[in-house]
């Protein structure tokens, strides 16, 4: 697991609450296995306050993300998981 994206999003927690209105953010995928490569993008679920759901949020909170990270982000907002795999990802996931 790479410690500099879990550090930065804890770093940037209070921020991301307050201008994106998130409830909760985890790393999974190939970051949260310690699998990833140098191309690799990052895989994160995040949950919204009520009322902060909207594309624009999603999309100014992943394009936030990306500039800080340097790198792609696959956003997924958690309650958009499909049923079949959730259980795997949420087992997987590193909440910050």
């Amino acid at each position: 697991m790479n410690r500099d994206i879990q550090a930065i999003l804890q770093e940037r927690k209070n921020y991301l609450v307050e201008k994106f209105g998130v409830i909760e953010i985890a790393i999974f995928g190939s970051y949260a296995r310690g699998e990833q490569g140098k191309d690799s993008d990052v895989d994160l679920i995040v949950d919204f306050k009520e009322g902060w759901k909207t594309f624009d949020n999603y999309m100014n909170l992943k394009f936030y993300l990306e500039e800080l990270f340097g790198k792609k982000v696959d956003l997924v907002i958690k309650s958009a998981i499909n049923p079949r795999i959730k259980p795997f990802i949420i087992e997987e996931a590193i909440y910050v």
